[in-house]
């Protein structure tokens, strides 16, 4: 059975802080603990980040140069605390999804010690073996 994905709204007003339908919940969790999640985050604070990033390059009545480095800077700074609230943000996501607390914290945890063990362990390499 293919893993259901949000459209392109859906997913924009998932980007924003919204909600998904519940059929969606097991694309959130895989959204916030793949070996991507990281890039999914910056992508999502980027497009929460546009609305302002337009609105001072286009609506501003200052030089061009000022523009653009105010935008620049307000992307740096934007991106750098989003990326300070970066788990505690993943963690509201999924529990709005329906999983309990902590649960992307432990599956990302997982997936690391699981590729941790993949790689010292000299018998089982490419997934040959089992780890249950």
């Amino acid at each position: 059975m293919a893993r259901q994905r949000p459209n392109p709204a859906q997913w924009v007003w998932y980007a924003l802080g919204g909600g998904l339908p519940r059929d969606l919940a097991p694309w959130v969790l895989a959204d916030t603990t793949g070996p991507t999640w990281i890039w999914r985050h910056v992508a999502r604070a980027v497009v929460q980040l546009l609305p302002v990033l337009v609105l001072c390059l286009v609506v501003v009545p200052v030089p061009l140069a000022y523009r653009v480095s105010a935008a620049v800077g307000g992307l740096f700074l934007g991106l750098l605390f989003s990326m300070a609230f970066m788990t505690e943000t993943i963690e509201h996501r999924v529990a709005k999804a329906g999983y309990p607390p902590g649960t992307a914290a432990r599956l990302r945890a997982e997936r690391v010690e699981r590729a941790r063990v993949e790689r010292h362990s000299p018998y089982r390499r490419d997934g040959a073996g089992s780890f249950d």
